[in-house]
């Protein structure tokens, strides 16, 4: 074998290398002369570049996420309120407000009505199961004050039987 086959095996080594994207070459900094005549293949064609030009591979991408570019929105703060509103079958509201992690108000009595007119306001879908809670509580009370009016009546009766 003579230095000029070693040559012409090396020549098309490199170009098939060159000509696939998924094999890996080393990046090739200096400029590479022209193949000699004897080098190029059966077709006259020398490769990929003319024989003036160097060959320089492109960069390697950057690993990992591109940097976004800064915005030109304005940034708004956004402030945190939490409102908590319980209720109970009794018919008795609290509210808690807490402003981030720090609690504003604790416990506050807030009337049926007021919790139900501000549950409108809000939204429909929020009255309507808000609402259904307050008409069980007030007719629980109603029962309760039926009751409570029969054993009135009742003692009534026992103390006009006391007054002889």
């Amino acid at each position: 074998m003579s230095v000029e086959a070693v040559t012409q095996d090396e020549t098309a080594a490199a170009g098939t290398a060159a000509a696939s994207p998924a094999a890996e070459a080393p990046q090739v900094t200096e400029p590479v002369a022209a193949p000699s005549p004897a080098e190029q293949d059966s077709t006259g064609e020398s490769g990929d570049t003319p024989p003036d030009q160097p060959v320089v591979e492109s960069p390697k991408p950057k690993r990992g996420r591109p940097k976004a570019t800064p915005s030109t929105a304005k940034k708004t703060r956004t402030v945190e309120l939490t409102l908590t509103v319980t209720g109970t079958a009794d018919g008795e509201w609290q509210a808690e407000l807490k402003n981030g992690s720090k609690w504003v108000a604790k416990g506050l009595e807030i009337p049926a009505a007021a919790v139900s007119r501000a549950a409108k306001e809000l939204h429909e879908d929020l009255s309507g199961p808000i609402d259904e809670v307050i008409n069980a509580a007030r007719a629980a009370q109603a029962a309760k004050v039926a009751q409570l009016e029969a054993e009135l009546e009742a003692a009534k009766a026992a103390l006009a039987e006391l007054d002889v």
